[in-house]
């Protein structure tokens, strides 16, 4: 049976104690969601490996997760305005358990398509989840510390992206490594045996995924939480004709397909990348890219920090550039030297989206809503970007190469910091101000 308070938001943020409960339920969504985004990189090329795909065929994995969130953004919203955040979250986490028990019928029948289909399940779970998740952690206390309790949540995110690589690569990777020639080679019946067993190991991390979220969803259940339903009091309803109309978000837009198709392309080839241009084990490089979580996380405390004396454009224009130096030294490099640029982008990329989310929605007025909609659609860059990266890498031979797509996507972030970040209440072109 449903329960959900009808207490006002007034009385939710004074009684922080009551909800500190239910704050800590909410929390374990960030740490959850983050987890399962940062098993990409592990599933990669591992799938790789079982199915002897290229690394454009590799890179439908972030296809099939960043394009479930551009479908479920707008039925998201419109489900939790109707039926209440709560019943989204208990929804979105259904379809996120759902999803990863799907991982064993998947390996089962041995098809790459079902991989695909049970992530994109996932990840229309993880779009309810991330649509409720912060304005919940926002109202479950005190407004004065809502901001604190929001920084606090997301690290929890962080956590998990240094955690994530270490414990897939664990459990999913093998050390076990095979030529094309190798496996040629082999008998029919020793080969479909061998990939059997590599495909299969995929099954317990996301049974035990998969019951730990059927754990939380019947814990949500039972917990009384706000009803968080939000009015509309606007006299002067918004369009995305209108809300386009306004110069600085749709640049935004565009710079934050950019920036979320650089991330995913730097962290999900995270592994890939590594073993082909340093030469090191799978094993070995899962270290790595727990390292570059590890400074994702502190560098969105950094960055934090530092917009207390930088303004926040000037600081996104500085660490977009400090990135294309970065990227050119991942494609042009060699050795150990590609892989630590790599973590150093993970550290300075991590503050662009939420810059450029701030940014975008910045004096929009009645608009805000539908702008912040439309940039949390742009994360569809995810989904389109990775398949350049893949392509390219096919084409070359040579994955280094690929990463050509993040020093593109990075210069878009630049050039928006630097000429088209600035509000035009008058909807005019922005003066350039350099």
């Amino acid at each position: 049976m449903q329960q959900t308070s009808k207490v006002t938001l007034t009385e939710t943020q004074g009684n922080s104690k009551k909800y500190l409960f239910p704050l800590i339920l909410v929390t374990s969504l960030f740490f959850f969601w983050g987890f399962i985004h940062n098993l990409d990189p592990i599933l990669i090329p591992h799938l790789k490996k079982v199915f002897t795909l290229n690394d454009l065929e590799t890179a439908f994995v972030d296809f099939s997760v960043f394009i479930a969130y551009f479908v479920m953004a707008l039925p998201a919203g419109y489900f939790m305005r109707k039926y209440g955040y709560k019943n989204g979250i208990i929804l979105g986490l259904g379809l996120f358990a759902a999803g990863s028990f799907l991982f064993i019928p998947a390996a089962n029948t041995q098809q790459y398509i079902f991989f695909l289909g049970a992530l994109f399940v996932i990840a229309c779970g993880l779009a309810f989840l991330e649509t409720a998740a912060n304005p919940y952690v926002t109202v479950l206390g005190a407004a004065e510390t809502a901001t604190q309790r929001l920084n606090f949540s997301q690290s929890f995110n962080g956590l998990a992206a240094f955690l994530a690589p270490v414990i897939g690569g664990k459990f999913i990777l093998s050390e076990a490594t095979y030529t094309e020639a190798q496996l040629a080679a082999m008998p029919v019946a020793e080969k479909h045996a061998l990939l059997v067993q590599e495909a299969s190991t995929v099954k317990g991390p996301y049974m035990v995924l998969g019951i730990l979220i059927c754990i939380i969803a019947i814990l949500f259940m039972a917990t009384k939480l706000p009803d968080i339903k939000h009015e509309e009091t606007e006299e002067q309803p918004s369009t995305i004709k209108k809300a386009l109309t306004h110069s600085h978000l749709r640049w935004a837009i565009v710079a934050q397909f950019f920036y979320v198709g650089a991330q995913v392309c730097v962290l999900s080839f995270f592994i890939r990348f590594a073993t082909m241009s340093a030469g090191i084990s799978e094993s070995e490089a899962t270290w790595y890219a727990g390292f570059a979580g590890l400074a994702f996380m502190l560098g969105r405390f950094a960055g934090t920090f530092f917009m207390q004396f930088v303004a926040p454009n000037r600081l996104l224009m500085l660490y977009g550039l400090i990135s294309m130096g970065l990227s050119l030294v991942a494609i042009f490099g060699s050795g150990m030297v590609t892989v630590y640029a790599l973590i150093g982008i993970a550290f300075f990329m991590s503050v662009m989206f939420p810059t450029i989310f701030s940014l975008g929605i910045s004096g929009l007025g009645h608009d805000t809503k539908l702008g912040s909609s439309l940039i949390v659609m742009s994360i569809v860059g995810g989904a389109f970007l990775p398949l350049g990266l893949g392509y390219i890498s096919d084409l070359t031979g040579n994955i280094q190469y690929g990463y050509l797509v993040p020093l593109l996507c990075f210069t878009v972030v630049f050039i928006y910091s630097w000429k088209f970040w600035m509000p035009n209440t008058d909807k005019l072109k922005p003066e350039t101000k350099n």
